[in-house]
């Protein structure tokens, strides 16, 4: 039978963003609930050593980081529910949402933090060798290449900022795009041909990526003559954007050409009083858990008042009755 649960603040998903967002909340007395989604704790989950999470001399795990912040959040008062989000009515407050399992949240303030996911080619190995040398994040991973032979894919902004970042870790960087002209923005695309370390395969469409126990060597087909080369490496980036995680949002909030939630700048406000979004949901940019765990932080605080301040003009409305 379902259930309506009641909260005066709902936070969709459960990565850095939203436990950050329930953490905060949580502390100040708004007992929120968390629906974990399809993927409870986000990107971290699928993500193994961590080593620029502030806090931690070694390197830590994901899930692991991600356990600690969910038991953290549940420890000030969290409540975390195992549901997936397929309907909002955001004509609130109470906002409403609906879940898979038929169950109703009804929240005075929304926070949405479902988060983004990379864009994967979909060929053979790329999931086998993920974090085994496969990796969609060259901030997050480069480090682990230092000195090592790298290869980026792609062709657009992302791509190119991923290669010209691992020339940081790398003299021996190739970006290989399945076209003969890249989409960058101009000034990004002379920074990569100018750049001694970086050399470019044009024309060459990842086939597979293979290796024993960890990526050697990626194999590539010429999309002109078909011909078929391999190109060894030890580390592969894949780098043809992030999708975010906007569906139930189309038509009931402003979204940006790539899908992602459109806030005023500086803070995670949406344009819908008492809606607000963190994460990679928003943030196309730095896409990092740490700027995640921040932008949570600030969508609790803006929440936080925003409820203060709609409880003081509901009180004294009242009052002047």
């Amino acid at each position: 039978m379902a259930t309506t649960h009641k909260t005066r603040m709902l936070i969709i998903g459960s990565g850095p963003a939203g436990l950050t967002a329930a953490i905060y909340g949580a502390r100040a007395g708004l007992q929120p609930i968390v629906v974990q989604g399809l993927q409870p704790g986000g990107q971290l989950t699928i993500t193994t050593d961590v080593e620029n999470y502030p806090g931690f001399r070694d390197a830590i795990q994901g899930p692991w980081l991600v356990q600690e912040m969910q038991a953290q959040a549940e420890h000030v008062g969290t409540r975390m529910i195992w549901d997936t989000i397929t309907e909002v009515d955001l004509s609130g407050p109470p906002f409403r949402a609906t879940g898979d399992s038929g169950d109703v949240y009804e929240a005075d303030v929304l926070i949405i933090s479902t988060g983004a996911q990379a864009k994967w080619l979909g060929v053979e190995g790329e999931q086998e060798l993920s974090g085994k040398g496969v990796s969609a994040c060259a901030t997050c991973d480069g480090f682990f290449f230092r000195g090592k032979k790298v290869v980026v894919i792609g062709g657009g902004n992302t791509a190119v900022e991923e290669a010209l970042y691992l020339t940081n870790h790398s003299t021996d960087v190739t970006l290989i795009h399945r076209r003969d002209s890249l989409r960058a923005e101009r000034i990004l695309q002379e920074r990569l041909l100018a750049h001694p370390n970086i050399t470019l395969l044009w024309n060459k469409a990842v086939e597979r990526f293979a290796g024993e126990g960890v990526l050697q060597r990626i194999e590539l087909v010429d999309t002109v003559t078909g011909e078929r080369v391999e190109e060894p490496t030890d580390g592969a980036f894949v780098a043809i954007g992030h999708a975010p995680a906007t569906e139930l949002f189309k038509g009931k909030l402003e979204l940006d050409e790539n899908g992602y939630i459109v806030v005023e700048p500086g803070t995670p406000k949406t344009a819908i009083p008492g809606v607000f979004a963190c994460g990679d949901v928003m943030d196309h940019t730095y896409r990092q858990a740490v700027t995640a765990a921040g932008t949570g932080c600030m969508a609790a605080l803006d929440a936080e008042r925003f409820l203060a301040e709609h409880d003081f003009a509901a009180k004294h409305a009242h009052a002047a009755q």
